[in-house]
């Protein structure tokens, strides 16, 4: 019998998964080994300490015999989070990965000072959207509907924490990740200056929408 995928919480053992799969889709969706020395910078910024510090609004996309293929994780309110960014993950991480002494020289030196400059994630324009989400799944288990009922899964979590609205922001020249989240309702939020970034919102409620 061919195993039945399943969305369920994140568990402690999925850690080395989401890792994987943060690392394998963080190259504007792509894979991040072919073009960075340390891809691990990724998973450290962008989904281990969501799992770390807020592993009640992590869950994953399992293949229906227990493994990670795709996640979706994140926080309730972006100011909060920042200051537990700071304050309780980066003193765990910041060894690993120290911050360039000069301008950057390589991709990894480009990304690095994301992890040691977590108020970067607070901008005022998205204030109204206190939430903020990532959301990764691998290349085999896209286009499936699993990155919809990821969704639908998070917004109802958020829900239930009284969370009225949420925004990300993604790479801007990922053009099929952009397809996606219009899909499920998020509009683009003006922000000045974002760099290679795009800012996108959308409510909590609606969900027989998604």
């Amino acid at each position: 019998m061919t195993p039945t995928p399943v969305i369920r919480p994140y568990r402690t053992e999925d850690r080395e998964a989401l890792d994987d799969i943060c690392i394998r889709t963080a190259h504007k969706g792509q894979d991040s080994r072919p073009v960075y020395a340390d891809p691990t910078i990724f998973p450290t910024i962008f989904a281990a300490p969501y799992v770390v510090l807020e592993p009640e609004l992590a869950f994953v996309l399992d293949d229906g015999r227990g493994r990670a293929v795709g996640y979706i994780l994140g926080t309730a309110d972006t100011p909060r989070f920042v200051e537990a960014f700071r304050t309780k993950w980066l003193p765990l991480v910041a060894d690993r990965h120290p911050e360039p002494a000069g301008p950057p020289a390589t991709p990894d030196e480009e990304m690095i000072p994301l992890l040691h400059h977590p108020e970067r994630m607070i901008v005022s324009q998205v204030a109204a959207y206190p939430a903020h989400l990532h959301i990764d799944l691998l290349p085999a288990w896209q286009g499936r509907g699993h990155g919809r009922e990821l969704m639908r899964t998070f917004l109802r979590a958020l829900q239930d924490h009284g969370v009225a609205a949420v925004h990300l922001s993604m790479v801007t020249v990922n053009t099929p990740a952009r397809a996606f989240y219009d899909r499920l309702g998020f509009h683009r939020i003006d922000v000045p200056d974002p760099g290679p970034v795009t800012y996108l919102g959308r409510s909590t409620g609606e969900l027989e929408s998604l």
